[in-house]
């Protein structure tokens, strides 16, 4: 039964933008026209009865570090100020050939590298639950956008956690894939090297259902994506599902977390067990030494990598990426010997994790140590401990660097009101395990309300 055309729903989400954009700064870049014609188009496509995709008529937005043919793709640097993508991303154009209506691209922190959306382009990005406050980085734009009802869903990507923070943050969630299962062809910064390693593209949307078929459609390999591989889409039936054990830790032993992140956490436990999972305590060994290691590809090799854009333009950076390269400079850069025992170590502690998952085979943990912080705040006393900026986001690292596909559902909220999720994660390739468990505990959850601020 057709309730409501696709005309009436851009038309809707266009005016949502208006209207609310002016507060939150998610978009950069509206397409107000082709988005328009698209749905003119996807209207005229049902009321002839043509086949019609799965993501028919369905306004989504992309992150501005993203090919889309026509628009800007920045990823919020002066240095790329007016760059304009010639041709769509593989993962756009498999959007588009669903159906889906792309409505614009959103807002990122300076070449991504913060948990925070601000830069000198387009300002800062406020969390649609509390403007005062981030929502978070480097795929906060796409959160903002998908929490307040400007875009349906979207993509975002994540190589520390820019997915899963903002999702954290804002209320929604955000699955980070395993490299190559969704491609990252036409990113920016390119994924080679290091970042292939690290960094993905992934859906971003307000109900697992609603990540499971953007996953769908997105996912794939591509000749363009170092990680790709042929890997078959496979959902786990009931039986197959009910039969994985679940390892789930409150904290890391190292960074504390406020009490409504542990209950978060234990909710989604008790959850998973009333649903017929076996569920026990169990917290990875050696989770200190891979945060210290990530950071040694993310910080210190990516910093290598973009030192050379960067480099005499000190002027143009923005406060934000000139802190990061601070904390890059404060340490010896690699050389070659370093470089290959990092990769060596990183191969070797893959091992471990993943011989210690053969009894837990899926994970369930905190997304962050806080939700959504005040702009500009660099430490929080959580449980009589100060936790500084760049340890608060280690529980998402940790996963970039074993190349695992992890996933944030919101859960409960903080005293303050403000979302407070928790993650699942998963061995290479076993997406669909991540998210028919997400969805278990989305539904033990109930109803999510929209955002207060908005």
């Amino acid at each position: 039964m057709r309730k409501v055309s696709p005309v009436e729903v851009i038309e809707a989400h266009l005016a949502r933008i208006e209207k609310l954009n002016p507060k939150i700064n998610a978009f950069v870049q509206l397409d107000h026209k082709g988005a328009l014609a698209q749905a003119r188009h996807a209207e005229a496509a049902a009321m002839q009865g043509q086949n019609l995709g799965p993501l028919h008529g369905v306004p989504i937005s992309i992150k501005s570090s993203i090919d889309v043919a026509g628009m800007r793709c920045e990823a919020g640097t002066k240095l790329r100020a007016g760059h304009v993508a010639t041709a769509d991303a593989p993962l756009v154009t498999r959007l588009r050939n669903a159906g889906a209506i792309v409505l614009g691209v959103t807002n990122t922190p300076e070449l991504l590298m913060a948990w925070e959306t601000d830069n000198l382009l387009y300002g800062r990005t406020n969390n649609p639950w509390d403007l005062s406050r981030t929502a978070g980085g480097s795929s906060g734009g796409e959160a903002a956008a998908i929490a307040s009802g400007c875009s349906a869903g979207g993509v975002g990507s994540d190589g520390g956690g820019s997915i899963r923070i903002p999702a954290h943050f804002c209320g929604i969630c955000g699955l980070k894939p395993t490299p190559g299962r969704i491609p990252a062809t036409g990113h920016y910064p390119q994924s080679v090297g290091p970042f292939a390693l690290l960094g993905v593209v992934g859906p971003m949307a307000r109900t697992i259902a609603d990540l499971k078929l953007l996953f769908e459609v997105m996912q794939g390999p591509d000749i363009g994506d170092p990680s790709a591989a042929p890997v078959p889409m496979r959902w786990p039936s009931s039986v197959e599902l009910q039969k994985i054990h679940i390892g789930y830790f409150e904290d890391d032993g190292r960074i504390p977390v406020t009490p409504e992140t542990r209950l978060a956490v234990r909710q989604a436990a008790e959850a998973l067990r009333n649903a017929g999972f076996e569920v026990q305590p169990f917290r990875p060994e050696n989770l200190e030494k891979i945060r210290q290691l990530w950071w040694k590809f993310f910080g210190i090799a990516g910093g290598m990598l973009l030192g050379p854009m960067t480099r005499g333009h000190e002027a143009e950076l923005s406060p934000i990426l000139k802190e990061f390269n601070g904390w890059v400079t404060a340490e010896e850069p690699h050389t070659a010997q370093t470089l290959l025992d990092c990769w060596i170590e990183r191969d070797l502690l893959r091992m471990q994790i993943f011989e210690a998952m053969e009894k837990f085979p899926v994970l369930l943990c905190p997304v962050a140590s806080i939700p959504a912080f005040r702009h500009g705040e660099r430490s929080w006393q959580v449980e009589n401990q100060t936790v500084q900026y760049l340890d608060a986001w280690s529980y998402c690292e940790w996963f970039n660097l074993l190349g695992m596909p992890g996933a944030v559902v919101p859960v409960t909220r903080s005293p303050e009101g403000f979302p407070i999720g928790v993650q699942v994660v998963a061995r290479p390739w076993e997406e669909e395990s991540v998210l028919a468990i997400l969805q278990v505990i989305e539904q033990a959850r109930g109803l999510w309300k929209e955002p207060l601020a908005c």
